[in-house]
């Protein structure tokens, strides 16, 4: 998932203007009438989205056994710069981590802006409800964004301290497969380094968005073959355009997502690491992405 997913998702979190206002309360006499309007006070707002994608790639590694995916976010921020939200997917073959057919993160930070520039810290927690115990676990992480004319610039890190869910209980994915811990309670960390940008086309609903990321941690697996760095270190990348359809909440997205994780490679993660965990392909090879999704 996973330094998935940073966020990873992605990942990341972006909060549009949208919440009612409060109530104001109505003048009282000629003189309150005769000031200037009060600015309406927004101290809460909420956002959230709903996408449909042909699969669901957490730093270049599906976590739906490379078929679609259907995915949601909420977050509720604070005029402060505080922030909690939700995430939400479903997952099949690998990406299930010992038996949930469901991710669902928990995340909380803080948002400020310095000038021109945006920074955000906080906390990821994965959970895989109805999985295998030890699964879960916790990621650190902070951004620093920017805008420059029609383009935007992100750069993220996220990190993982030490934990069971991280650590290499298995060398091989045969002894995931046949259920036999290698190296019962093994403890690890996880790194992931990642940019974005994105450049509007003038004049059109077009984004042109590039990705680049870098993943260090085990190599091997963890408990129920979980793994957020699957061959110890490996890039990601992703080329594409989101298209925002007008006068809608509605953004398609066509991209291009690839890893420097070949076959030969990853192939001591076998039969895990494979659609239908057969033994045959991988699940971290190129593929081309598509996503509609709504904002709102």
């Amino acid at each position: 998932m996973n330094l998935r997913h940073m966020a990873v998702v992605a990942a990341m979190v972006a909060y549009p203007a949208g919440a009612a206002a409060q109530d104001v309360a109505k003048p009282s006499s000629p003189q309150a009438i005769a000031e200037p309007p009060t600015t309406p006070v927004r101290p809460i707002t909420v956002t959230g989205s709903v996408s449909v994608q042909s699969d669901y790639r957490l730093r270049g590694v599906s976590q739906s056994d490379d078929r679609p995916a259907v995915q949601g976010s909420l977050t509720i921020a604070h005029d402060s710069g505080l922030y909690v939200g939700t995430f939400a997917s479903n997952l099949a073959g690998w990406g299930t981590f010992g038996g949930s057919n469901l991710e669902l993160d928990a995340i909380g930070g803080y948002k400020h802006a310095f000038g021109s520039a945006t920074v955000d810290a906080g906390l990821t927690w994965y959970m895989y409800p109805g999985g295998a115990s030890k699964t879960d676990y916790a990621e650190l992480f902070a951004k620093l964004s920017g805008t420059s004319g029609p383009a935007t610039l992100l750069a993220g890190v996220a990190y993982a301290p030490s934990q069971q869910a991280l650590g290499r209980w298995y060398d091989t994915g045969a002894e995931a497969a046949a259920g036999v811990y290698t190296h019962p309670g093994a403890s690890h960390d996880n790194l992931y380094l990642w940019g974005d940008g994105g450049v509007a086309v003038p004049r059109t609903p077009i984004t042109a968005k590039a990705h680049i990321g870098y993943s260090r941690g085990n190599r091997g697996l963890g408990p129920n073959a979980t793994s957020a760095a699957p061959t110890g270190a490996y890039w990601d990348w992703q080329l594409g355009a989101d298209y925002a359809i007008r006068n809608t909440p509605l953004t398609v997205n066509l991209s291009w997502i690839d890893t420097d994780i070949s076959r030969r490679e990853a192939a001591y993660l076998q039969p895990s690491f494979s659609k239908g965990q057969d033994g045959r392909g991988s699940i971290a090879g190129s593929t081309l992405f598509a996503s509609l999704t709504a904002a709102f």
